[in-house]
């Protein structure tokens, strides 16, 4: 993931062995911080070194905790117009793109190599095969995209490209049920793994500027008209902020009732600002940190029970019952089930 806004500097050298570990726990803090861009870090411990230097005193006497340092810098040194574009995961949709699709091409190779330990060199290719291959990861691939136009607000699209998936994936069932079977010829697996690769490695050449635009809105000369902006604001909400839609409606009605009652103040983008600015700025708050575990855990949990399934499914067969695919949905079951119940147990602690 390439998330840019700052130059990048070089490490900064520490002269006091206290300092370094002071200085250690800042980038720490920093870097899982996904509010801030690459380099930010970098940049804020420099800026701390020289103050430190010019005092002559620790870094912790000087500039204080350092947890409590990276928190108040984060909040104050990164501007909203950059974190208004970044997602409950600190992505923009560029971004959210490169590492999706990027992790089908890791999948891919995995798969292929698992196959090569478990079924030997070749791999033998039929109609059969290529249709439900073609359609499972055309499927994928939309799913990705709709994932992505909710990180930008657009829920239309989103539904639009999962409409779309669930289309190419039945087809793609369909078309490998109903084709021959028949060996047509035979791939190294090596082969299957590089391309895999060379998928990977395409998705984060990607330029995620160029997508990120994709996604984003035409804003027409003198601003969009109120329902549109509303509109938008709701989007910006419910998908890039993941708030419920009860509240997200809510907060859209507030602000429908005020331009109602300041009919002379101007176009909504005059009372309120930028849209992605005032989602943010509607976003924030104590409930920010369930709305993002919510989040996760539904993601989890919808994980677990696709394991689960296919788990199921290759056990019911009596040829891969043996094989090394089961103790790898076993194992991803188990990493998806622990995060589901991990990120529950968050939550609660949250909202009490």
């Amino acid at each position: 993931m390439s998330r840019t806004g700052t130059t990048r500097t070089p490490e900064v050298s520490w002269a006091r062995e206290e300092d370094e570990k002071w200085a250690a726990t800042v980038q720490v803090r920093l870097a899982f911080d996904e509010g801030v861009p690459v380099g930010f870090a970098e940049e804020m411990l420099a800026e701390a070194r020289q103050l430190v230097e010019e005092a002559g005193q620790p870094a912790l006497d000087v500039l204080g905790d350092p947890t409590a340092y990276a928190r108040t810098v984060a909040a104050e040194r990164v501007s909203e117009r950059y974190r208004a574009q970044l997602d409950t995961r600190g992505m923009r949709p560029g971004e959210r793109i490169t590492a999706s699709v990027g992790t089908l091409g890791v999948i891919w190779a995995a798969v292929f190599g698992l196959y090569w330990y478990q079924d030997g060199l070749w791999a033998g290719v039929n109609r059969s095969s290529v249709a439900g291959v073609t359609g499972i990861v055309l499927a994928a691939t939309l799913a990705c995209v709709a994932f992505a136009a909710r990180a930008a607000g657009r829920l239309r699209g989103m539904w639009a490209f999962l409409a779309a998936a669930a289309a190419t994936l039945v087809t793609g069932i369909a078309c490998a049920t109903a084709l021959s079977g028949e060996q047509l010829f035979r791939v190294p697996a090596p082969v299957l793994m590089l391309a895999g690769a060379a998928w990977a490695a395409g998705a984060f050449l990607l330029p995620d500027a160029t997508i990120d635009r994709w996604f984003t809105p035409a804003h027409p000369a003198g601003g969009p008209d109120d329902e549109r902006w509303l509109a938008r604001l709701e989007g910006l909400l419910r998908g890039r902020h993941a708030m419920k839609a009860g509240e997200a409606r809510g907060h859209v009605q507030e602000a429908r009732q005020h331009l109602a009652e300041a009919r002379r103040a101007g176009r909504a983008e005059d009372v309120f600002g930028d849209v992605e600015i005032y989602a943010l700025r509607l976003s924030e708050g104590p409930r920010r940190a369930q709305r993002v575990t919510r989040q996760k855990f539904y993601g989890a949990l919808a994980s677990s029970l696709l394991f689960a399934a296919l788990t199921v499914d290759t056990l019911l067969d009596p040829q891969e019952r043996s094989s090394g695919w089961v103790a790898c949905l076993v194992g991803a079951f188990g990493c998806a089930a622990w995060g589901a119940v991990s990120e529950w147990r968050t939550l609660r602690k949250q909202r009490t």
